[in-house]
């Protein structure tokens, strides 16, 4: 796992964690916004991004590897903690495995409920599928319809080469295993309601189900946690594409020491 660091390390530490198959730069703009007042790290998780040769194990095990690196780099507590999809499950299990670890913690669009037959489901069209919709090509396509359908979410130049860097080299075997661990696997542990921790938990208005059902069973297990419903908007949007919405809801929310 690699950590890219941006601001002043004397500053207070927010973490934020991408989503499964992105790598490091899913919030890159918010680091940059961020680093005028915190330090900020955006690991990349073993099988993504530049660590695309390291075999990636599990949520259990990248959350260890980010428990160790705040301990051995930031006196083994942070700010904030944040993450979206698999990033933000990882939240959730750093904070189940330290109860003080971050005063604040932002979750987006995260399961907490294992879903056996989606992550069958979604297994079976990576192997039959994944380097198709993985290649240059797709992803070539994919960048050019978000300009044309959505240009308000479209990725800037910067953003857009790391894509094709990273994506056409992301392991099937990666996305395998993440998605039988994140989808089919994990499970809230009941040491979250010994979290300090204050959550703003969001949720895209369009996500599935088991995505809502997951933020309803976090807030009922880990009371001091409030849900934001994004309005319009599908799975981690706010996070991967909408940097300056996000800022607008989280810098309130980490600024706020009640």
């Amino acid at each position: 796992m690699k950590f890219h660091e941006f601001g002043d390390r004397k500053c207070p530490h927010i973490l934020l964690v991408h989503g499964g198959g992105n790598s490091w730069w899913n919030y890159l703009r918010q680091a940059r916004m961020l680093s005028e007042n915190y330090h900020v790290i955006l690991p990349t998780l073993d099988g993504h991004g530049e660590e695309y040769q390291k075999d990636y194990i599990s949520t259990e095990n990248s959350a260890q590897q980010i428990m160790d690196y705040i301990k051995n780099n930031c006196d083994g507590e942070l700010y904030a903690v944040g993450g979206v999809s698999l990033g933000g499950q990882i939240v959730m299990e750093l904070l189940s495995l330290d109860s003080e670890i971050a005063q604040k913690a932002i979750i987006d669009g995260s399961l907490c409920i294992p879903q056996a037959k989606l992550a069958r489901v979604s297994t079976i069209i990576v192997k039959l599928f994944g380097k198709l919709m993985f290649s240059k090509l797709a992803s070539k396509v994919q960048l050019s319809l978000m300009k044309k359908m959505y240009p308000i979410m479209a990725y800037p130049a910067e953003l857009e080469n790391y894509y094709m860097v990273d994506m056409p080299r992301l392991p099937m075997k990666t996305l395998i295993t993440m998605y039988r661990t994140y989808m089919g696997g994990y499970k809230l542990k009941r040491s979250i309601i010994d979290s300090k921790a204050q959550v703003l938990y969001i949720y895209g208005e369009k996500e599935m189900r088991c995505v809502k059902e997951s933020a309803k069973l976090f807030r009922k297990m880990h009371p001091n946690c409030t849900l934001y419903e994004a309005k319009g908007y599908s799975h981690g949007y706010l996070s991967a594409y909408l940097p300056l919405e996000w800022m607008d809801l989280v810098k309130p929310f980490l600024e706020n020491n009640v």
